[in-house]
């Protein structure tokens, strides 16, 4: 039922997603420091990470606060070079942001002299994509995380759910291969952010992507991941990986079986060392 492992060269914890060939994202032997304040000694970050995501798979990170959980994934979108290490993506050495990657911040970060529609629009207007076209797509995108009826509505006009879905319809609209999500739900009530668990879950089904995603809570890690891994205090070191075999969809009435507890306390343990 479950698998912690302690990280060990050639061992990994096997996904519930089948895998075929190479992995769709690669990292190995990632660093990455900070200069420190007022000229101190720099702050190490990242310390040799090395992970893989194949397609198809939804892999969450989990760890202390200042860990380097945000940093990794600035570096797994190519917002960040590491210092030492490679990342690769699709077979081609990640070396800046690419059109396949799409990023889902904590905060929705929708510009508010735009309406629903227009802010869900501008990654293809960016990309020069017809109007029609554009506008098309986007009325899918819309519809597809349930905010039909909403499209001229301004941010203000939104709750924070409801703005997190048009920045998960912005981010999808150009249909990424790969969707990196930041603490995208923290801001979120908990209620609410349940159900953004459920949207997520619901969106990967009929979208299909692969994910990475970082969060603070342990539940929605085990909740949405095939696959959780766990970083070390800083400097950020992968100490731990857990595999997550519950059936799909998962319902939240999961969240209260044995087996659920079991995966979440195999995190927590980790997590604590």
């Amino acid at each position: 039922m479950l698998l912690t492992l302690p990280l060990s060269p050639g061992r990994r914890a096997e996904s519930a997603v089948e895998r075929h060939g190479p992995p769709l994202l690669w990292a190995k032997d990632v660093w990455r420091s900070f200069p420190g304040h007022n000229g101190g000694e720099p702050t190490q970050a990242l310390a040799g990470i090395t992970m893989e995501a194949w397609e198809g798979e939804f892999v969450c990170i989990v760890g202390p606060s200042g860990c380097g959980k945000t940093t990794l994934l600035r570096i797994l979108g190519g917002l960040l070079l590491p210092e030492r290490g490679a990342v690769c993506l699709d077979g081609q050495p990640l070396v800046g942001p690419r059109r396949e990657i799409g990023y889902v911040f904590q905060h929705a970060n929708l510009m508010p002299w735009r309406t629903v529609l227009r802010n869900v629009t501008l990654p293809l207007e960016i990309q020069g994509v017809p109007k029609a076209e554009a506008l098309r797509r986007a009325q899918q995108a819309v519809a597809l995380v349930g905010l039909q009826g909403f499209e001229e509505a301004y941010p203000r006009q939104l709750s924070g759910g409801m703005a997190q879905r048009a920045a998960l319809a912005r981010t999808l609209v150009h249909q990424p291969t790969l969707l990196l999500l930041d603490e995208p739900f923290a801001a979120l009530d908990a209620i609410t952010r349940e159900r953004m668990n459920l949207e997520l879950q619901r969106l990967r089904e009929a979208v299909p992507y692969t994910a990475v995603m970082v969060t603070h809570s342990i539940n929605e890690a085990v909740f949405l991941a095939d696959r959780v891994l766990v970083l070390s205090p800083r400097p950020g070191r992968i100490v731990a990986e857990v595999a997550v075999p519950l059936p799909r969809p998962r319902t939240i009435e999961m969240m209260g079986t044995a087996q659920f507890a079991a995966l979440a306390q195999a995190v927590r343990t980790a997590i604590s060392g």
